[in-house]
């Protein structure tokens, strides 16, 4: 089997720590202090993210999406795949080195879905995005850091409080949609979600679409 090759690294701002790109042979990883953070074999659950969100957007031809998180691009491809001609997305990526990456040597991972032109691809922290305006929203995906209990940054954790949480109902429009990713079950951030007044849905997904370890999407609709 191939070694790993060390591609590159991208210092994560405001964190102290930094990503790391590995490749091996075609498979690449993003990684985090030796801890992996997303491989490009392994996309099905940031893709089902997008799909069960976007599926609440049926009725909103020109849905206005943020996603928070760029990583290697499957919950952005899968949005585009779910929204129509007329949507609008937003994605906010803090780490300028993976937004290089993307055009780079993740270039055959990314398909060219950066050139859509319903996309905006903005290196930013999510977290201003989420309060720059009121209802400006269809729909917040949140795929930053590892979820809720995150690796690479104490700051990201303001997005899944309950202050955060107060901001991305504002953000969104009556009956928007927050998705969230997790590597991890979270029953505490469940139960937020739920106190916050949001109805939520959870659903559990392996890695790679049938096997490898099983992460959590969760699907919360503003009232």
């Amino acid at each position: 089997m191939n070694a790993w090759v060390h591609l590159g690294t991208g210092p994560v701002p405001g964190g102290g720590k930094s990503l790391d790109l590995m490749q091996r042979g075609r498979e690449f990883s993003i990684v985090v202090e030796n801890k992996e953070l997303m491989n490009s074999t392994r996309g099905h659950s940031e893709e089902a993210l997008a799909s069960l969100a976007c599926a609440h957007l049926a009725e909103r031809p020109d849905a206005r999406v943020l996603i928070g998180g760029l990583g290697m691009g499957f919950t952005l491809r899968a949005a585009l795949r779910a929204l129509g001609p007329e949507a609008e997305v937003v994605v906010a990526e803090l780490v300028p080195a993976v937004a290089a990456w993307a055009r780079g040597p993740l270039a055959e991972v990314f398909r060219g879905c950066l050139d859509d032109p319903r996309v905006e691809l903005r290196e930013i922290d999510v977290n201003r995005l989420v309060q720059a305006g009121a209802e400006a929203w269809d729909a917040i995906l949140l795929d930053v850091d590892n979820g809720p209990e995150g690796l690479m940054r104490r700051a990201n954790d303001r997005l899944y409080d309950e202050w955060g949480l107060k901001r991305a109902q504002w953000a969104l429009k009556p009956g928007g949609v927050l998705g969230v990713w997790s590597g991890t079950p979270d029953r505490k951030f469940k139960a937020r979600l739920q106190r916050m007044g949001f109805a939520v849905e959870e659903t559990r997904i392996p890695a790679s679409g049938t096997s490898g370890p099983r992460h959590v999407v969760w699907i919360a609709t503003r009232g």
